[in-house]
């Protein structure tokens, strides 16, 4: 017989899709890392467990304790699985603007769900950072995972994420493109692909409201650059540990607006019902049109599931809201 002895074993080994409509006016091939297969739906599944290993093998997570996280969402359902099987208990922090779809998956599967606000400084006692770092003090026996600074992220795409990409495209892939967030991903993937062929080219898809693509760019932290955005889980207004900016050979910034309408592209046009910064990765692929020939194999990362943002990306009142369709457009035409 063939099974799984847990959920946490069905883990990674994700297909890789071809786009098609959306890609056809590009040169090359462009293939989906398709994350949604993971059991939480997500990339973050993959770095989740590894940071809970680790820092079990560190002897800094105890049995019975208590996860911390401040999350988006969906490292908080990483964390969330990996506690069910272990048996801790799990604290998701969380900020207002993440979708109501995420919170209540999160507490679907048992976590405690705290809501901070979004537009407050990281360093403010209110936001999603410091009130995390603050209930992982009180409660005795917690352990602050603090993703964005987890060696251990990263290390979970350098040994799963990357591998399996260099397979699926038989050591083919000349670029890898991502949405980027806590830069795990990016940093995991990228120090792999690259160490297997230096030639392999990087790119970060960002949000305006960002500070990633100038920091690259001009090694200035620019606080004008700094503003509340609408895309979720890519874009930073600190400097995560896990950015490894050197691996990194650019950046392209994604609207908000293109983010969400190319979020419905892909799932009307390509049978790929996936989150928000899919959406914005798929538009950074076609913004770095000039850089692909026609031999070029483009792998573009695609973090998380539809599901997620059903009353937000794929909710026509809120589209309309946001200036993201015109009064009269519904989905459905």
């Amino acid at each position: 017989m063939e099974y799984a002895q847990n959920i946490l074993e069905t883990i990674g080994n994700t297909p890789l899709v071809q786009i098609n409509r959306i890609t056809a006016e590009l040169p090359c091939l462009v293939l989906a890392k398709y994350e949604t297969f993971n059991p939480g739906n997500s990339v973050k599944d993959r770095m989740a467990l590894r940071m809970v290993e680790d820092a079990e093998a560190r002897g800094i997570l105890k049995p019975g304790g208590t996860i911390v996280e401040g999350t988006s969402g969906n490292t908080g359902m990483g964390l969330a699985l990996a506690a069910i099987i272990k048996g801790y208990r799990m604290i998701c922090v969380i900020s207002d603007k993440q979708s109501r779809e995420k919170i209540d998956i999160l507490r679907a599967v048992g976590c405690e769900v705290h809501v901070c606000p979004t537009d407050v400084a990281p360093e403010d006692p209110r936001s999603y950072y410091s009130t995390a770092r603050r209930l992982s003090e009180e409660i005795p026996g917690a352990w602050y995972v603090n993703q964005y600074d987890n060696p251990a992220n990263t290390l979970a795409h350098f040994e799963s994420t990357g591998p399996e990409i260099w397979k699926q495209t038989d050591g083919k892939v000349t670029h890898f493109v991502v949405g980027v967030g806590t830069g795990g991903t990016i940093s995991g993937v990228g120090t792999f692909l690259k160490s297997k062929n230096p030639d392999i080219k990087v790119w970060g898809v960002d949000t305006y409201g960002s500070v990633f693509k100038k920091y690259h760019e001009t090694g200035i932290f620019d606080e004008n650059e700094i503003y509340p955005y609408i895309t979720e889980g890519i874009g930073e207004d600190i400097l995560p540990e896990n950015v490894n900016f050197e691996v990194i050979d650019g950046f392209t910034k994604v609207t908000d607006k293109d983010a969400a309408v190319y979020t419905r592209r892909l799932a009307k046009e390509e049978g790929m019902f996936l989150g928000n910064s899919a959406g914005a990765a798929i538009k950074g692929v076609l913004q770095l049109k000039e850089h692909f020939g026609p031999e070029d194999i483009v792998v573009v990362l695609f973090h998380d599931h539809g599901s997620r943002y059903v009353g937000k990306i794929f909710n026509d009142d809120w589209m309309r809201e946001q200036g993201f369709l015109e009064p009269d457009q519904v989905a459905e035409k």
